[in-house]
């Protein structure tokens, strides 16, 4: 079976989840009770896949879809602000070939890399419980195992990083627990891949400048030189 065969598979296990009740619930909720700006819209309401270069290098991981982002357009970081900013950093330094995320079918394509989120649907608050973490770790491990190129995983917002430790811990028994998140703090894993820490591109991290263009291209041009 192809790569590309073994990733449809998983990727419709994961649009056809429904183990966790709260999650599935709140998704559809949200699909239904839309925002003001996107009310003739279809939103998507389901659990969201991964995107990007099958055999890249580098991993960007979100903790999860946003409400009237993802969950609005089917795809991790497309439709919002935080994918504004993020897909205008990773065009600039040719990790895409366009400055935009718009919707599922805008001809966006990654190079070198493959970008998702640790737990597949928006949770309530922002807030997923660690069982349900737990739970969608599952459908990460075979998305790792399947990527496997990769050498560096992006963790984008302390919340993801942290979810991305549980991940270790809970699938390598890591021990360490030294791994203080910052914007570019780096670990070695179990596995031999690099954690990168980056803030997440969120407009609230942007308008307080806590990360700008500068900063975010800055990390990604130094991820870049790692995988060579």
């Amino acid at each position: 079976m192809t790569l590309n065969s073994q990733f449809i598979n998983l990727n419709k296990k994961i649009i056809a989840c429904k183990k966790c009740k709260r999650l599935k619930n709140f998704r559809e909720k949200i699909a239904k009770e839309k925002r003001k700006q996107y009310i003739n819209e279809n939103y998507w309401g389901k659990p969201i896949t991964g995107f990007g270069d099958l055999n890249g290098k580098i991993l960007l991981v979100g903790l999860a879809p946003a409400a009237h982002g993802g969950n609005r357009t089917g795809r991790v970081f497309t439709g919002d602000r935080s994918a504004e900013f993020l897909y205008k950093c990773l065009h600039k330094v040719k990790m895409s070939n366009k400055s935009t995320s718009e919707s599922k079918n805008d001809g966006l394509k990654l190079y070198n890399s493959y970008i998702t989120t640790a737990l597949k649907c928006v949770p309530p608050g922002d807030k997923p419980t660690f069982e349900e973490l737990k739970t969608c770790f599952n459908y990460f491990k075979e998305e790792i195992d399947l990527l496997k190129n990769v050498k560096i995983i992006i963790a984008l917002g302390k919340i993801a990083f942290d979810a991305c430790i549980q991940f270790y811990q809970k699938t390598f028994f890591l021990k360490n627990k030294d791994f203080i998140f910052a914007h570019g703090a780096k670990y070695q894993l179990p596995d031999k891949k690099i954690l990168i820490g980056c803030y997440h591109p969120s407009p609230r991290n942007v308008n307080t400048g806590r990360i700008d263009e500068k900063k975010m291209t800055t990390l990604l041009k130094k991820v870049l030189k790692l995988t060579k």
